[in-house]
């Protein structure tokens, strides 16, 4: 069956909601302590999931068997990438931020090496290039070595990206008995227990100024709907459109992130970044239809 117009619909709007939260969350920030956000975003996240499910007639216990998934996702992929892309938007512009983070299907090559997997010549050439992506956005050659939040930034980012891709990793391998739509809420509330927990121990003088309407603005964005809903309206693609077709749509994030973040915070935009973020999704798409790719006949 052809996709509808309702999966591309669903395709875009996950490409703008995902690409305008790396402005979004910089912004946010300006108004609080990274973890805090972090942990105030899933909060909300959590709720908007619990009643979006509930709404749905989905919200059912999860069985032991599907414990292990949520657990794993709520750590790695939620609690773990929040709290990272947030510190590292710190002090990266958050456009490079989006594309560093991004960097997920990257990470995805040396870890199907490692647990077994069939790696193809095509997957390591373009993590190779992707990698040389990574380079160019850093900018070694002009790169302030002695400036360590800079250099912790760019660092914060690419754990994000590793963190998502050993959730990936284990969703792959995983017999999943509910959808991963059902079991959405709990990860949410798992990551949001996690990041209270890490804000209290590792930010304990953090805050939330809940007087600035910018904070408002994108813990609501960020909560309601890059989080949860974004989230739904993916999965929905997934089911309707061709994988390789929906994995390469989702390279648009990147490029938006870039393009909000120029219009709404400023972001300057250079050679290093253009450059790197081409070869960095190069990279990336290379990788994707190497997966993709039909095993070869005997």
């Amino acid at each position: 069956m052809p996709p509808t117009r309702t999966a591309w619909l669903q395709l875009g709007a996950v490409v703008v909601l995902f690409g305008f939260a790396w402005p979004i969350i910089r912004i946010g920030l300006d108004a609080s302590t990274p973890i805090w956000m972090a942990a105030a975003r899933a909060t909300l996240s959590a709720a908007t999931a619990f009643v979006l499910v509930g709404a749905l007639g989905r919200l059912t216990w999860p069985s032991r068997a599907d414990w292990p998934i949520v657990l794993s996702v709520g750590a790695l992929q939620l609690t773990c990438f929040f709290a990272f892309a947030n510190l590292g938007v710190q002090s990266v512009p958050p456009g490079r931020s989006g594309v560093l983070a991004y960097t997920t299907m990257l990470w995805m090559v040396p870890l199907s090496w490692m647990v077994g997997e069939k790696v193809g010549l095509r997957a390591l050439l373009g993590a190779a290039l992707g990698v040389a992506g990574i380079v160019v956005l850093i900018d070694p050659w002009r790169f302030d070595w002695s400036d360590r939040a800079v250099l912790s930034g760019h660092g914060w980012l690419l754990a994000a990206g590793f963190a998502w891709a050993l959730a990936i990793l284990h969703a792959r391998r995983h017999r999943w008995r509910l959808a991963p739509l059902d079991v959405l809420p709990w990860q949410m509330a798992v990551a949001t227990g996690l990041l209270w927990l890490l804000a209290f121990v590792l930010e304990p003088r953090g805050h939330l100024d809940l007087g600035q309407p910018s904070l408002w603005l994108s813990l609501l964005y960020l909560g309601v709907l890059a989080g949860p809903t974004a989230t739904w309206a993916a999965v929905s693609v997934a089911r309707a459109l061709p994988p390789i077709t929906g994995a390469l749509g989702m390279l648009g994030v990147p490029l938006l992130a870039i393009a909000s973040s120029v219009v709404l915070v400023g972001e300057p935009i250079t050679w290093p970044l253009l450059a790197g973020t081409a070869l960095v999704i190069a990279g990336i798409a290379i990788v994707i239809l190497d997966r993709q790719a039909p095993p070869p006949s005997k």
